[in-house]
């Protein structure tokens, strides 16, 4: 019961974050209105895929450091699950897009086409493709060995260009997203005090979540690969 006290606190903390989430009073700023309340799952979602990211490059160091398999195998776990949760910020940011930035005056296309140009947007996508290129090189190798260090130096590359396309070149550039001159959602002059108290515990909570399901995947990959080598 002890060692599953983090899932526990998992559980109780998204809870919350849903709960508290819908509750709690949102300020009323121009154009966000309401939709500000999706704070606690977009961001919530980039909290998460980092903390799956910076989980798979330490592991992928300790591979480099120990030749031990397993840390080869958590890494391309932890990377997934990053993935998915990214591919879920980036859905639920999209959303919160088209309800914010696009202009209801003009056709589809063409608010489509300006939101397209976002510097935050493409950034993102440009990190995503990065890691889904590094699933492709790893699946593409047999040799087991030179699949685990060829992989985990990748890997170690993938998480040093997330820095430069999520929170560098996007800032040099003109954006439309919130928090453009400073932190979005972590500067404390973005967020309302009430919000904010919902908003940590929300970024813990899903950072839990993927934790909790690369684990399991990581038990499921470890009981192929014992079937594979017997």
């Amino acid at each position: 019961m002890l060692k599953h006290w983090w899932k526990i606190l998992c559980v109780v903390l998204l809870a919350y974050a849903f709960i508290g989430g819908l509750l709690v009073k949102i300020p009323s700023l121009p154009a966000l209105e309401e939709t500000s309340r999706n704070l606690f799952y977009h961001v919530g979602m980039w909290a998460a895929m980092m903390t799956l990211f910076t989980a798979s490059v330490v592991n992928s160091i300790k591979y480099l450091r120990t030749y031990n398999i397993k840390y080869d195998i958590y890494a391309r776990q932890y990377v997934g699950s990053g993935i998915l949760f990214g591919l879920l910020g980036y859905a639920t940011g999209s959303i919160w897009m088209s309800y914010t930035w696009a202009d209801p005056n003009n056709p589809l296309f063409q608010s489509f086409s300006a939101v397209a140009r976002e510097p935050k947007l493409i950034g993102t996508a440009t990190a995503l493709l990065i890691y889904f290129a590094y699933l492709v090189l790893r699946d593409s190798i047999s040799d087991l060995d030179k699949r685990a260090r060829i992989s985990s130096v990748y890997n170690i590359f993938a998480y040093a260009m997330l820095f430069p396309t999520l929170f560098i070149v996007p800032r040099l550039l003109p954006s439309l997203h919130p928090g453009q001159e400073g932190n979005p959602a972590l500067n404390m002059k973005d967020v309302s005090p009430e919000m904010r108290i919902v908003e940590l515990p929300a970024f813990i909570g899903w950072a839990l979540l993927g934790v909790w399901i690369t684990t399991l995947t990581i038990r499921l990959r470890l009981i192929k690969e014992k079937k594979m080598l017997s």
